[in-house]
């Protein structure tokens, strides 16, 4: 189930817009402190995060994505399925840049999409009712929704950070490239070592050709 929904500026972490589940539809009366730590995430993404990004919290999930300087997050049930979860989101991105995003940057309160609330709550229900579940899996599984190149990270580790999870992007990329550049180089050693073997052995079987040319025959 999507429990909790946010929308926010990913450069300063201003809160756009969003949606929480009532305490009775979800059975839980701690959206107060999931909320507060999703906000504390929104000011940790920095300039450049990495996106689709996963941050897990015992039993509940933070989705995220990132585009056009807008983060469209969602608080999720473990067990909720990850597809499901960003498919909503790209819903959720699709619908708000086609009404906001020339309006993203120049706003300066909180909740200035506070509209959008209703749009966000329709695009939700299909999330959330059990009935319509079933039918958002069929429908998801013939789209392309690529959950293998997610960003997992847990909650502690994203709280306790001093630096913005761009920075640790950036450096994961970095360590990624690194480790593609010793492959290369490793593979071009390994190769210069296959060509100075043939070398040798082709000098080996010209100097024995020519032993037998001027000395035996």
């Amino acid at each position: 189930m999507v429990l909790l929904t946010l929308i926010a500026r990913a450069s300063d972490g201003l809160l756009l817009s969003g949606s929480v589940q009532e305490a009775e539809e979800t059975g839980r009366n701690d959206m107060t402190e999931y909320q507060n730590k999703a906000k504390h995430i929104f000011r940790k993404l920095g300039p450049n995060p990495a996106s689709p990004s996963t941050v897990e919290d015992g039993e509940i999930v933070f989705h995220y994505i990132v585009a056009d300087n807008v983060c469209y997050m969602a608080l999720c049930e473990k067990t909720f399925s990850r597809r499901m979860a960003f498919g909503y989101l790209e819903e959720l991105r699709r619908e708000f840049s086609n009404m906001h995003s020339t309006q993203v940057s120049v706003v300066h309160r909180p909740y200035a999409f506070i509209e959008f609330a209703t749009v966000l709550q329709k695009l939700k229900k299909p999330y959330v009712d059990s009935r319509a579940h079933r039918s958002n899996v069929k429908k998801l599984s013939d789209e392309l929704v690529d959950v293998q190149r997610i960003m997992v990270q847990n909650i502690d580790e994203v709280l306790q950070r001093g630096e913005h999870m761009s920075s640790l992007a950036s450096k994961a990329s970095t360590l990624v490239d690194k480790s593609s550049d010793f492959k290369k180089n490793a593979a071009h050693l390994n190769m210069r070592s296959k060509y100075a073997k043939w070398a040798a052995m082709a000098l080996i079987l010209v100097i024995f050709l020519l032993f037998i040319r001027y000395w035996i025959l």
